[in-house]
């Protein structure tokens, strides 16, 4: 073969031919669209990544295709497919690396993009059609759910009357509905009357005692006047009569100052006490006795008077009589009551805020001189009789009034060989009960805490 050598032209016409193909190469790559033309431009605050990056800008989006396909940007960078378009004034550079467009915001579009835009794309873009189809459907599934709840609700409330409705109906067949305060002023008017025998006034005591457990009730009973119907009952013959006139008399004075002081204003400690001393019928005196523990209780000025009226008498009498123990126990609460709340005072335990009431009560407190009377009235002996019961609860009682008397009984105790007698003989049985719960895997702390009790008292008496 014949070699014949290039001249210097044909070497021209080679690189030419190779520039246009590579030419051509890079025209194949730029030449895809995305709905609009793209103009390469140079872009200073952007630089390439390693060259392999390249910045373009969209000048504009060309409308006249029909409908595009148009991709809107955020503030990263996202690939961009064949023939998607993209808002004007988006930034759109070419990744050399991958040979795939990506865009974003432009510059002056990332200027307004704030936290809020950020907060309210997420939000839009967590949700995708199928999650809204969803939602679509539960939301007339619920709306189908309210519409047959309120169909239910209507159904079940046309099957009752209001209560206008009511009161038409009874108005009708001379019926009245009653309020508590007309209820109570017939009740009143009923056992008043001269007609009315001892079983309605029985069944009358009855209600109003369901009636003034509300202390609103108990104050509108008293302004009535019913207080001295109930006065009048514990005068009666007929010991039912009196029973549940004191029940009736107790259930109004609990807790409620009003009725405890129109109780003692109207006389009423001293028609109890007298109906005490005076009563045969055990259940007379239980009821007798519960009205005045509940006029009693913080209520210092009916506890003065309770001691110099001879209150305490009365109540050693009773204790003296009582067979049953029933009353004793009784009794020795209501004292063991009134030293402690006599004490909480004075230690600023039963009055949350220190003003000028606490300071008064105070006062009223200092002149009841319950210790000292009833180490005067012999209940530092009186009461560790109590020890002999058989009853678990009267025992305790009678332990736990026995160590508040502490501080005036102390030498009374001290020469009491029987009471030292008991003590120790209870704390042997005590603890071979706490032994034999031991053995049976039975807790009851009960009787620790008797032991406790009988503990503490000798420690004192020592």
């Amino acid at each position: 073969m014949k070699l014949i050598p290039f001249h210097v032209g044909g070497t021209s016409f080679i690189l030419a031919v190779l520039l246009v193909l590579h030419y051509c190469h890079i025209a194949s790559i730029l030449g895809h669209k995305s709905g609009g033309d793209l103009i390469v431009v140079e872009n200073p605050e952007h630089e390439a990544v390693n060259g392999e990056e390249e910045d373009v800008a969209v000048d504009d989006v060309e409308d006249d295709e029909g409908d595009l396909d148009v991709v809107q940007p955020s503030e990263q960078w996202q690939t961009l497919k064949p023939g998607q378009a993209v808002p004007q004034g988006s930034h759109v550079r070419l990744n050399l690396q991958t040979g795939e467009r990506e865009v974003r915001l432009g510059e002056e579009q990332l200027k307004y993009w704030t936290e809020e835009h950020r907060e309210e794309e997420a939000l839009r873009s967590s949700f995708n059609p199928d999650e809204l189809k969803r939602a679509m459907k539960k939301i007339k599934e619920d709306w189908k759910l309210g519409s047959k709840d309120t169909e239910q609700k209507d159904s079940v409330a046309s099957k009752f009357r209001t209560m206008e409705e009511l009161k038409k109906d009874m108005a009708q067949l001379d019926l009245l509905l009653e309020t508590d305060v007309q209820i109570m002023r017939r009740l009143l008017e009923q056992f008043n009357s001269s007609n009315s025998t001892s079983e309605q006034r029985l069944s009358i005591l009855t209600e109003l005692e369901y009636l003034v457990h509300q202390v609103d009730n108990a104050q509108t009973l008293c302004s009535m006047g019913g207080l001295q119907f109930l006065l009048e009952g514990l005068n009666s013959s007929d010991f039912r009569l009196q029973e549940s006139s004191a029940f009736v008399l107790g259930s109004a004075l609990a807790s409620n100052p009003a009725v405890q002081v129109e109780a003692v204003e109207n006389g009423a400690l001293q028609t109890l006490l007298t109906t005490l001393a005076t009563a045969q019928q055990l259940r007379v005196q239980k009821k007798v006795l519960f009205a005045v523990a509940s006029l009693l209780r913080h209520f210092p000025y009916a506890q003065h008077h309770f001691l110099t009226r001879g209150g305490l008498q009365v109540l050693s009498e009773l204790f003296r009589t009582d067979s049953s123990g029933i009353l004793r126990t009784r009794i020795v609460t209501m004292l063991y009551d009134m030293i402690t709340e006599k004490e909480l005072i004075f230690q600023g335990g039963l009055d949350p805020v220190l003003d000028a009431s606490h300071d008064e009560r105070r006062r009223q407190y200092s002149k009841v001189s319950l210790q000292e009377e009833l180490l005067e009235k012999g209940w530092c002996i009186l009461v560790p009789q109590l020890l002999e019961s058989s009853e678990n609860d009267y025992r305790e009682k009678a332990l736990r009034a026995l160590l508040a008397m502490a501080p005036v009984c102390l030498d009374q105790y001290r020469s009491d060989g029987s009471l030292q007698a008991s003590l120790h003989s209870l704390k042997q049985e005590y603890q071979d009960m706490i032994q034999s719960e031991i053995i049976l895997a039975e807790e009851n702390t009960y009787f620790e805490e008797i032991v406790e009790l009988i503990d503490a008292l000798q420690v004192k008496m020592k």
